[in-house]
């Protein structure tokens, strides 16, 4: 059987999970994270990629990559969801060919400081996730696996 593939991608700062602000974003690392992606990822037959960088350049060629392959993508753009339009033109790219982009986030942007209530990537994307931890991520593997 061939596995679905799926890019999940994330931006600055998710390699410091566990040690970084663990009243917002909870005492698990990014090894669990990656654990629990890749777990729930296998259960509903997809293989994911997942990626994690603090580089823009590089968030934006991994989303060309996908483009080419035609990929579907998670993306946890961090900081970059508020003001990166260079990455909400690639994460653009991938949802008017035809392919699947979700925007997730570990805690609730609305909750939080005012200037990150704004995303530039959400309205380019084919839906967000946000505010529920690491099952952000696996709500929206669940949802492109339908």
């Amino acid at each position: 059987m061939n596995m679905q593939k799926v890019m999940v991608l994330n931006g600055p700062n998710l390699s410091k999970l566990g040690a970084r602000e663990p009243e917002v974003y909870g005492s698990a690392n990014w090894a669990d994270l990656v654990t629990s992606i890749t777990e729930r990822a296998g259960q509903l037959g997809i293989e994911p990629d997942v990626r994690q960088t603090d580089s823009e350049s590089e968030l934006i060629s991994w989303l060309h990559e996908a483009f080419e392959a035609k990929l579907d993508v998670v993306i946890n753009p961090a900081a970059f969801t508020h003001y990166s339009y260079a990455l909400r033109d690639a994460c653009a790219m991938i949802t008017k060919s035809g392919q699947r982009l979700i925007e997730v986030h570990l805690s609730n942007p609305h909750s939080r400081e005012e200037f990150r209530h704004t995303s530039v990537i959400s309205g380019v994307s084919t839906g967000v996730i946000a505010g529920f931890g690491f099952d952000s991520y696996l709500l929206a593997l669940s949802q492109l696996a339908k």
